[in-house]
């Protein structure tokens, strides 16, 4: 039987978790005050999947690698949106309290894809798909 995690957790380090927070609930995220203290916070990206915002110093008791600079990229984060306006929606608020925009919206017809770098510049991408128009022929 193949592998199937129940949930996901991912582990972000931040610079200051207060504006991480405060960055991602202006976005609309809720938080998990249970998993919440002063070095981590606990952000609910939906019922099974969740990204623990660590400060630096904390995030390093779990790795023993560098943490990658803002210049590099480790990984994009994709988020569903349920629609075109809802892509733009989170983006452009995304991108007036203080993020960064890490890429041009992309119009595939069947997909559409906008991109921003939150306040410590890891990217996050926000896609609408929309499966009638997908071509499977």
């Amino acid at each position: 039987m193949a592998f199937q995690s129940k949930n996901i957790f991912i582990n972000l380090p931040v610079k200051n978790v207060n504006k991480s927070t405060n960055f991602f609930k202006e976005l609309g995220f809720e938080f998990n005050p249970q998993f919440t203290t002063e070095d981590t916070a606990s952000m609910i990206i939906s019922d099974n999947i969740f990204a623990l915002l660590m400060i630096e110093e904390r995030f390093k008791e779990f790795s023993k690698k560098e943490i990658v600079d803002i210049t590099s990229a480790e990984a994009i984060f994709c988020l569903s949106a349920e629609s075109r306006v809802q892509v733009d929606e989170l983006v452009n608020k995304a991108l007036s309290s203080g993020g960064k925009s890490s890429s041009d919206p992309q119009d595939h017809g069947f997909m559409y894809v906008w991109g921003f770098q939150d306040l410590d510049g890891h990217l996050w991408e926000v896609a609408y798909m929309d499966e009638s128009a997908m071509n499977l022929g």
